[in-house]
């Protein structure tokens, strides 16, 4: 049995972008798709019944982040990340090398894992490809994610091909220590920074390795948004059409749809929730900042052309009162109001893929957003 398949619906004519839908053991969900990010098995301020009503199929938790607190084998004796929080729809763990690489200062990469320091308190600790495997293991997610290295950006191309060939040792590592392959399903992780020939290499070591899914790793990191085109451009047709493609770390809206317009299925980022927390929200007509002055009597909603929950319950004025003091039901209404927004898009580009016509989607959104502009407002 292979938990994870992916079933191709329709082509887009006008770009290529793909229409399909990938079945888990906790349900299924239609592509292209975002995944609310959870990383402590919450999506913050959201509760899953919420999540839920914003038709949310699925979200992603962090391994690393759940290792330290409250621990994998507390989760585990809970029944699975599943049950441990409420979510009966589909999971996907990151592995945590994002986070040792992103979180820790010290760090020692050797063949056998990384060497590095707890975040929180500075204690030693040690990630390997067969821990990672062991703890996302014991959460129990649908999907998890091989334990790969993240370079920086930039990073010279002996560095990244020396990385992209531990990263691709560390995945066979991580098949053969993988002790749940009926239950769970595991993606590698494609590497290579915006080195086409390393993109290669690093896909095609993965792909024979016949992992049910592939993700792109090492892009959002700082490189400008033509290079990540450039590079899913050449990366994207390098996958298997019949496994699920997922994007690691995008979440701004021109990015989602540049995204699916070259292939990809799935997508993750922190983005809409911190800003949420900030008073940042994504709206119709691009970037609004909802606690500027200037709405302190604004009486309207958010987003006028948004048919979400806060939309149609509370004023711009109320949410930054709430913003402004503080408040965690204000930075609720605006968690709630960006992870609609983004849902709600991603539901677009799937109409738009189904009736052949993403790129003119792509075009009227860009230019409502203010993406065409010379100095774009936006993300």
């Amino acid at each position: 049995m292979i938990p994870i398949t992916y079933e191709l619906i329709k082509t887009d004519k006008q770009t290529g972008a793909r229409l399909g839908r990938v079945h888990t053991p906790h349900g299924s969900f239609d592509t292209p798709t975002f995944m609310p990010v959870g990383t402590l098995a919450t999506v913050k301020t959201m509760s899953p019944e919420e999540l839920s009503s914003m038709q949310a199929n699925i979200i992603l938790s962090n391994t690393y982040h759940l290792w330290l607190r409250p621990g994998e084998d507390i989760i585990e004796e809970a029944g699975g990340l599943h049950k441990f929080m409420n979510w009966d729809k589909a999971i996907l763990t990151d592995s945590g090398g994002f986070q040792v690489f992103s979180l820790s200062d010290m760090r020692q990469i050797e063949e056998k894992g990384v060497h590095f320091r707890n975040h929180l308190n500075g204690e030693k600790l040690f990630l390997s490809p067969e821990k990672a495997m062991h703890i996302q293991n014991a959460l129990g997610s649908d999907i998890m994610m091989a334990f790969d290295e993240c370079p920086p950006y930039p990073a010279t191309y002996d560095y990244m091909k020396s990385s992209v060939e531990r990263t691709s040792r560390w995945a066979e590592r991580c098949l053969e220590a993988h002790k749940r392959p009926e239950t769970q399903g595991l993606f590698g992780i494609v590497q290579g920074g915006e080195y086409e020939e390393l993109r290669r290499q690093s896909a095609s070591d993965l792909v024979s390795l016949d992992f049910p899914g592939y993700a792109i790793g090492g892009l959002s990191v700082g490189e400008p948004k033509d290079v990540m085109n450039q590079v899913l451009e050449f990366t994207t047709p390098l996958l298997p059409a019949n496994k699920p493609r997922y994007l690691m770390g995008v979440g701004s809206p021109d990015a989602l749809i540049d995204g699916a317009i070259r292939g990809v299925d799935m997508f993750d980022c922190v983005l809409p929730t911190r800003i949420a927390r900030n008073g940042t929200c994504m709206t119709s007509n691009g970037r609004l900042v909802v606690r500027n002055a200037k709405y302190a009597r604004d009486f309207s909603p958010i987003d006028e052309n948004c048919d979400c929950h806060v939309c149609k319950n509370y004023t711009r004025a109320y949410i930054r009162h709430l913003i402004k003091c503080n408040e965690t039901f204000g930075f609720r209404l605006t968690t709630y109001h960006n992870l609609h927004f983004l849902l709600k898009l991603m539901e677009q580009v799937r109409t738009a893929i189904k009736e052949d016509r993403l790129g003119d989607f792509k075009e009227s959104f860009f230019e409502q957003y203010g993406l065409n502009q010379e100095n774009p407002k936006n993300f």
